[in-house]
């Protein structure tokens, strides 16, 4: 039996609003692994706005998928990462492998038989890769534009929340199968970086927008194909105003309205019967038949440089609540990557 004493952040209460830092706690626990256990010290592990839906008292998602489910007053909280094996009673993992999976807001994470974790070849690419453009975050992207937008080249895409861990892949992804991509941010830093960095043909500061209907008319003068949606309310109503006949919403996250401070979205139904709008929400679950090729398609992007990875690390247990709490308040650019083992 192996002893292992671990810090690890929790939730204090529900949170229903906005996430703030006296909303979490660092605790310490001493945690002993059985047979059939293996202990894995975090070194890298995702921080999502989804996570928001899972600390409140109740939301619809809890219900949907394991991985959504409502998160327990004070116990650890799981989270996608990349780590290494310290401890393994199990024959198919050993001391030192590298592994990807369902990890913790933790340094160490015990992961029981059946828990999602596999073997980690790095492919020559930054062990953040993996928990970012390579990890759920690439495969929203690439199942949400290829299987629920299902794009032909030349089709005109915009995507919101542009400069965010989906949404810069989403871009990639159409730029380079042949769309004319238009993408919306939060700053003109952000702006500047999908268009010179992201390859993005225009975008635009939203903030600087008052009225995203003519907003998007201007920036779609022959209308839009595809919409991926990040954000839910107004900019859905907009796009959706502006969508062609035959359009294409992939609603990947209604991130403006999880804290309650937006309005619900409410596109105008006429159009979308009259134009015979498609507007589908998923999940990167949906997907996981085309991890094989999602894998492959991303990491050669990568090697070869046509995807840029946008990962935006902080460090430390301790910097996990204002890593999260970041992410509502857009201070993030790429996947936002909390680093927990320093010395690697």
């Amino acid at each position: 039996m192996e002893e292992v004493k671990n810090r690890f952040v929790t939730i204090k209460n529900h949170i229903n609003g906005a996430p703030n830092e006296s909303d979490f706690e660092i605790r310490s626990e001493t945690i002993y692994t059985e047979s059939k256990q293996v202990v894995v010290k975090n070194m890298y592990v995702s921080v999502d706005p989804y996570q928001l839906n899972r600390m409140k008292s109740h939301s619809s998602s809890q219900a949907a998928i394991n991985f959504s489910a409502a998160i327990t007053l004070g116990q650890v909280i799981d989270a996608y990462g990349v780590g290494r094996v310290v401890a393994s009673g199990r024959p198919d993992f050993t001391k030192d492998e590298l592994v990807v999976g369902l990890l913790t807001w933790g340094e160490y994470t015990i992961v029981e038989e059946g828990r999602l974790l596999n073997k980690l070849d790095p492919m020559g690419l930054p062990l953040t890769h993996h928990v970012g453009p390579l990890g759920f975050s690439g495969l929203t992207a690439y199942g949400g534009f290829f299987q629920v937008c299902k794009p032909n080249k030349g089709e005109k895409v915009f995507v919101s929340a542009a400069s965010g861990s989906v949404g810069s892949l989403v871009g990639q992804y159409a730029k380079i199968f042949g769309c004319h991509v238009v993408g919306c941010a939060g700053t003109q830093d952000k702006v500047n970086l999908l268009k010179e960095k992201l390859g993005f043909d225009e975008a635009f500061n939203y903030k600087d927008e008052t009225d995203l209907k003519s907003t998007l008319k201007r920036y779609f003068p022959e209308g839009i194909d595809i919409y991926f949606d990040n954000v839910g309310g107004e900019m859905l109503e907009a796009a959706v105003a502006n969508m062609n006949t035959f359009g294409r919403v992939a609603v990947c996250g209604v991130i403006s309205e999880y804290t309650g401070g937006g309005r619900s979205a409410a596109p105008d139904m006429l159009t979308v019967v009259y134009n015979r709008v498609t507007i589908q929400g998923f999940l990167a679950a949906d997907y996981l038949k085309c991890y094989g090729d999602f894998i492959s398609t991303t990491a050669e992007h990568l090697r070869t440089g046509k995807m840029q990875a946008l990962c935006d690390i902080s460090h430390g247990v301790e910097s996990v609540p204002s890593a999260f709490i970041g992410l509502f308040r857009g201070d993030n650019i790429g996947k936002k990557i909390v680093q927990l083992e320093m010395n690697e």
